[in-house]
């Protein structure tokens, strides 16, 4: 089920664990590949991005029982992950 939390201390901690993760994964597809593959800890996704890619992040997040937060948007989900252009999903990967 999806997480969405007020940019509160607890928010800002799931941020910085994305932020501080050894490994990530960035895109709906390495996301979904993650999961499939049992090594995501927890998803993000981007509020302002297309609902159909989200929403199936979402539902194998669930499916998985693997937790997802919501980011502000794609262009903050991208910055926190070091790329140029906007994410709709990332993830913690397992070590």
């Amino acid at each position: 089920s999806l997480l969405s939390y007020p940019m509160g201390e607890e928010a800002m901690y799931m941020l910085q664990r994305l932020i501080d993760a050894p490994k990530r994964v960035v895109g709906a597809k390495q996301v979904l590949r993650a999961l499939r593959e049992g090594q995501l800890q927890c998803a993000y996704v981007a509020i302002d991005a297309d609902p159909f890619v989200t929403r199936r992040v979402i539902d194998a997040c669930d499916k998985a029982k693997v937790p997802v937060l919501e980011t502000d948007s794609m262009r903050e989900l991208g910055q926190i992950c070091g790329i140029e252009v906007g994410a709709a999903a990332a993830g913690i990967a397992r070590n």
